[in-house]
């Protein structure tokens, strides 16, 4: 089965069309349509279109209360942790907003060896992580190949430090053919992570001007190859700050649906970084379609409205303060005390951005996350238990659709948050951490009380990676 043409799923004529005639919605329309958005059956374009121009205050408001009510009814209090790790910054693209792109010589270029590679894992899984986003630039170390990247994985998941081990990989590389797919899917991933960057074929040119990346079919295409070999769970995505953003997320709609009619589902979760400063990139410093604050609050609360099931990626691009407050608005999964450059855990300090993607806006440790994650009532997850359980793809979504899926994710958010608390918690964070849970067990039904509480007393009896 051949790759579609883009052309017929990405229509930036009827993104425009719709755009044009929702620029001033009745504000009657918009009511109808978020009460809609509480249904928890997603958005159609035309209702996202009519979303996209609000600034009447008012109207916002009852934007963000509509996309917390949405969050809050299917993802409860739960926030998923994860850390990047990146094993190779060597790139051929030349995209104009990255530090790693190929003509770039104020980046320090390094790609990690598995040795180096598996000490950065035992860092990160002694600082409490269990979920990990392997990321590589788009070029891998000579007579390797791609399977380098298997045999980083591979590496991944050999280490094991105490009572701690990474129990899921995703990763983030560079469109593959279907037989790579093929490979990478035995390796044992998770999801598969790309981001289109930008969808508007103009501007998509321009900023890429060199490298394979330049190929716009080529990548807009690579979801399909990969839900033809057989991984269910892809991650997809926008660098925000290229191009007007309402144009985006109505292109990445299209996306989505083209998935959704070809496979029978979307992708596992959509991701929303900014443009930030990169070394050596004029135009991460001034980004041609820059995002402002309050655009972009508006950006993720519409994608929660508009995807409901789908989870919401936010990193460390983003400040601590905003990061806070788009929990509330959408957001479901975050990294923690992150680096993006090659080898950043095994150095003291804070990241070089010298050999890094991008910088950080919250460099906080993991523990400092976490701490503040649970101040806020919110349970850090590190569940992993669904990729075990093959509650991927189709069969994730037939259980989150009605509703099914928080009777697993609810109570493995409390059994490794307890892991947490119990292995690597600061004692600040175990006593804000154990009195959150003690809250969280005293507002659950009695059976569901029990249920949980029979986990939570098998991790504190010594067992580890408790599920179900």
């Amino acid at each position: 089965m051949p790759d579609e043409d883009s052309d017929a799923f990405i229509n930036e004529a009827e993104t425009e069309r719709l755009l044009a005639e929702n620029r001033r919605p009745d504000p009657g329309l918009v009511r109808e349509i978020l009460a809609r958005a509480l249904e928890l059956k997603g958005l159609s374009s035309p209702q996202v279109a009519a979303l996209t121009p609000l600034s009447d205050p008012e109207l916002l408001d009852e934007l963000f209360t509509a996309a917390n009510r949405v969050k809050n009814s299917i993802y409860g209090r739960r926030i998923v942790l994860f850390a990047p790790l990146y094993i190779s910054n060597l790139c051929s693209n030349e995209c104009l907003y990255c530090a790693f792109r190929a003509r770039n010589l104020e980046v320090g270029r390094r790609a990690l060896g598995l040795e180096e590679i598996a000490r950065e894992t035992k860092i990160l899984i002694e600082g409490g992580h269990k979920r990990l986003l392997l990321v590589a630039g788009e070029s891998y170390p000579a007579q390797r190949g791609f399977q380098y990247i298997l045999d980083a994985i591979r590496t991944v998941y050999e280490v094991k430090s105490g009572p701690g081990e990474i129990r899921r990989v995703n990763v983030n590389i560079a469109p593959l053919s279907l037989e790579e797919f093929r490979r990478l899917r035995d390796s044992g991933i998770g999801t598969y992570q790309l981001f289109q960057e930008t969808y508007h074929r103009g501007v998509y040119a321009r900023v890429h001007p060199a490298g394979r990346k330049r190929d716009y079919q080529w990548r807009v295409t690579a979801f399909d190859r990969a839900m033809r070999a057989g991984i269910s769970d892809c991650g997809i995505g926008i660098l925000f700050g290229l191009f007007d953003w309402r144009h985006e997320i109505l292109a990445m709609l299209q996306h989505i649906r083209h998935l959704e009619e070809r496979f029978g589902v979307g992708p596992h979760t959509v991701s929303v970084p900014r443009i930030e400063p990169a070394v050596g990139s004029d135009m991460s410093q001034q980004p041609p379609a820059a995002v402002s604050d309050l655009d972009f609050r508006k950006i993720v609360a519409i994608l929660r409205l508009a995807v409901p099931y789908t989870g919401i990626i936010m990193s460390t691009r983003e400040t601590a303060n905003l990061r806070r407050e788009l929990f509330a608005l959408g957001v479901s999964q975050i990294s923690g005390g992150s680096r993006t450059n090659p080898g950043g855990y095994s150095e003291d300090g804070l990241q070089d951005d010298g050999e890094a993607q991008f910088s950080l806006g919250d460099q906080r440790t993991l523990d400092e996350v976490i701490r503040d994650v649970a101040k806020l009532g919110l349970i850090p997850s590190f569940c992993t238990g669904c990729y075990r359980l093959g509650r991927t793809g189709k069969d994730f979504m037939d259980l989150a659709k009605p509703g099914e899926i928080r009777r697993h994710c609810d109570p493995n958010a409390l059994s490794t948050f307890q892991e947490y608390l119990l292995d690597y918690a600061s004692p600040e964070t175990r006593r804000v951490g154990e009195q959150l849970l003690r809250d969280a067990l005293e507002e659950m039904e009695p059976m569901e009380k029990d249920k949980n509480e029979a986990m939570l007393a098998r991790v504190r009896a010594g067992e580890r990676d408790v599920f179900c």
